[in-house]
């Protein structure tokens, strides 16, 4: 059986100065959660839900149903779909890009979903342009895009020989926050061991390595009851508090080496010898008293 290819959600144009690149968008990433259906505990029927009329307390079709936006307790307005089309949203069909950015500039915060552009065969040559510029500039392209009745800023860049499109976030959907870190010092000698561990566990960036634990966990309980097994859960042992920082520092930097198969890692003489300043740094050595004459 092979692979579904997930369709295309939106087609356009990327429009660069007076380039015009034609392309169209493609979901990148998906959803793998376990989905549960609700039953009836009696007799196990499936629950299924309808759409009432509260007023004539009937079940109303599909193809009487129309969107309204409530402007006041129980007032509607009604928005149909050719008001929604009839919207002045150049982004509908092209993305223009406005501004040129740093990566680092936009804070991890600000992005919210992703999705590949792919050029139609007439936008080959300028899409390989953009990817070039857009890497030799170590840059990050900005716009905008309307897709399913929403406007969302967005930025791209390029990845693996392909353009990545990332919606992001308006600065107004960001929640203020509503608590401060407390101010705490923390010391040379602390710093240097935390350091020390973080060296430990140190790696390049390998996504195949992780996994969803829990999904696994659920699907091997759904297989089981299924087949009529008992699951046997292991027992996960409590984090206990941290009393000792230091201790609690030193002994995650002996897990760390064991983990990496012994690789010597400065655990605690090195490092805190680090973040003590020399005493007498200034003075010069003192040279070696001679001795007397017979």
């Amino acid at each position: 059986m092979g692979v579904a290819v997930p369709r295309s959600i939106w087609s356009g144009v990327i429009t660069f100065g007076m380039v015009s690149i034609p392309v169209k968008l493609f979901p990148a990433t998906q959803n793998k959660d376990v989905a549960f259906h609700l039953l009836h505990q009696s007799d196990h029927s499936r629950i299924k839900f309808k759409r009432f009329c509260a007023a004539e307390d009937e079940e109303v079709p599909q193809d009487e149903l129309v969107k309204a936006f409530e402007v006041s307790k129980d007032q509607y307005v009604e928005i149909t779909d050719e008001d929604l089309e009839q919207l002045p949203l150049p982004a509908k069909h092209t993305i223009e890009l406005s501004a040129f950015v740093k990566a680092s500039d936009i804070d991890a915060i600000y992005y919210d979903k992703s999705y590949y552009l792919e050029p139609a065969e007439t936008g080959v040559k300028p899409y390989a342009l953009l990817i070039k510029v857009l890497e030799n500039k170590k840059v990050t392209g900005v716009a905008s895009i309307a897709i399913r009745n929403k406007e969302s800023l967005c930025a791209l860049r390029p990845l693996e020989g392909m353009l990545l499109l990332e919606t992001l976030h308006y600065p107004d959907e960001i929640r203020e926050r509503e608590m401060t870190a407390p101010h705490v010092q923390v010391n040379d000698r602390e710093l240097a061991v935390a350091s020390t561990l973080v060296d430990a566990l140190a790696e390049p960036f390998d996504p195949s390595k992780y996994k969803d634990h829990y999904r696994e966990a659920l699907l091997e309980l759904i297989e089981a009851k299924t087949e009529g097994r008992k699951v046997v859960v292991p027992e996960g042992g409590k984090a206990e508090p941290v009393t000792d920082l230091m201790a609690a520092l030193r002994a995650s930097i002996e897990a760390a080496k064991q983990r990496k198969g012994g690789s010597h890692e400065p655990a605690r003489g090195e490092a805190e010898r680090k973040a003590k300043p020399e005493r007498n740094g200034n003075a010069k050595a003192r040279p070696a008293r001679r001795r007397k004459a017979a």
